[in-house]
């Protein structure tokens, strides 16, 4: 069994217009949003094999902050310059190369290709993963080679206005 969590990247900043989109950084309420989420996946006992996560500043940015309220090495988080405005295939790709050591990988990306391919993944409809929204998957394989689309079971779903949570 392997367990992955799509994670879309934190409120962005739209503060400079002109900026390049990779370069745009978080949002003050983005910079608040990642860790209060990734607190909830604490609460849950969760423990990361391996977070991968799009080069693009906001994304980065989310990553760090997951990575230190979920007390994750450095050594596990990692970029992947192909998660930045990734197609569902391409994210599959993604997977699909992971190694098996890993049987817990956080994946931190963009829309509108995160919540594409988590429909695709899960046979689901979620309409759009909002900033910092997580959804927990549970795929009943051994090997990551094995990845295809919908063979994912949904876990949860939570986002920072989630009345749930």
């Amino acid at each position: 069994m392997k367990t992955l969590y799509l994670v879309r990247h934190a409120k962005s900043s739209w503060d400079n217009p002109a900026m390049d989109d990779f370069m745009r950084p978080l949002k003050e309420r983005g910079e608040r949003n990642a860790p209060r989420m990734a607190k909830r996946l604490k609460e849950k006992k969760i423990m990361l094999d391996l977070l991968l996560s799009s080069p693009a500043t906001r994304a980065m940015q989310t990553a760090h902050l997951f990575a230190k309220v979920l007390d994750v090495r450095s050594s596990i988080l990692q970029t992947e310059t192909t998660l930045y405005h990734a197609s569902p295939e391409a994210l599959l790709s993604v997977i699909l190369q992971i190694k098996n050591s890993a049987d817990t990988v956080m994946l931190i990306g963009h829309n509108p290709g995160l919540t594409d391919f988590a429909n695709d993944l899960l046979q689901e409809h979620i309409s759009n993963i909002p900033t910092c929204g997580v959804v927990a998957c549970a795929l009943n394989i051994q090997r990551w080679e094995d990845t295809r689309f919908g063979i994912g079971e949904k876990l949860f779903y939570d986002y920072p206005k989630n009345p749930a949570s």
